[in-house]
């Protein structure tokens, strides 16, 4: 199993849900190769479901529509066991940046995860019903990480601080990554997501 998901799927996760996310990856797998190829719009799910060795209906059972093959991935559930164990004296902020560096420290140490994830942010970039799908796709996975924050702060989810700092935080992530890739990858990615977070934790002052 490739390190992004030996460190990104929860332990305790078994094996009929592993081989699901095997399954899920090898459709993602099959529709990048031929999205590169050929390009996004120019690939049919049914030969996404020919390359992976699978029927059309099991990639939307798996997948609902064909952007969310390029926007569902395996690890929220990772990096939601990764927030719950911080430390409780850590500021959001920092919890929340930690888990950042953990998970993305992952991926980026993966040739295969690195590639994955370049070609996912091109798309978001490139392809205008990505694009709009990734909103929703971010706010899912913000609702998520920050009803975990708002139970180690004391909070509801539905208070306005909690929401507000969710959609900050992964909107800094979002632009970073994007700026990563727009600018050839020519600087560390975490790095650029510290100094991101840092004019985000000075109040947006520079």
């Amino acid at each position: 199993m490739s390190p992004r998901y030996s460190g990104l799927i929860p332990a305790k996760t078994g094996l009929r849900e592993r081989k699901k996310a095997q399954t899920r990856q090898a459709i993602r797998a099959a529709a990048y190769r031929l999205f590169a190829e050929q390009g996004y719009d120019a690939t049919p799910v049914d030969q996404i479901a020919a390359e992976a060795d699978v029927s059309p209906s099991t990639v939307f059972r798996y997948f609902p529509t064909k952007e969310d093959i390029v926007l569902t991935d395996e690890y929220d559930a990772g990096m939601a066991e990764m927030l719950r164990s911080r430390p409780a004296e850590e500021s959001p902020l920092t919890a929340l940046e930690m888990v950042m560096h953990e998970s993305l420290s992952l991926l980026l140490q993966d040739p295969e995860g690195q590639a994955e994830m370049v070609q996912r942010e091109e798309l978001v970039r490139d392809v205008p019903a990505i694009r709009a799908r990734s909103h929703e796709s971010m706010s899912e996975t913000g609702r998520l990480l920050g009803g975990i924050i708002a139970e180690r702060s004391g909070c509801s989810a539905d208070d306005l601080e909690v929401r507000v700092f969710t959609a900050a935080v992964f909107s800094v992530i979002h632009e970073t990554t994007m700026y990563w890739v727009d600018q050839g990858r020519t600087e560390d990615l975490l790095p650029l997501l510290d100094r991101a977070l840092a004019l985000l934790r000075g109040g947006l002052e520079f």
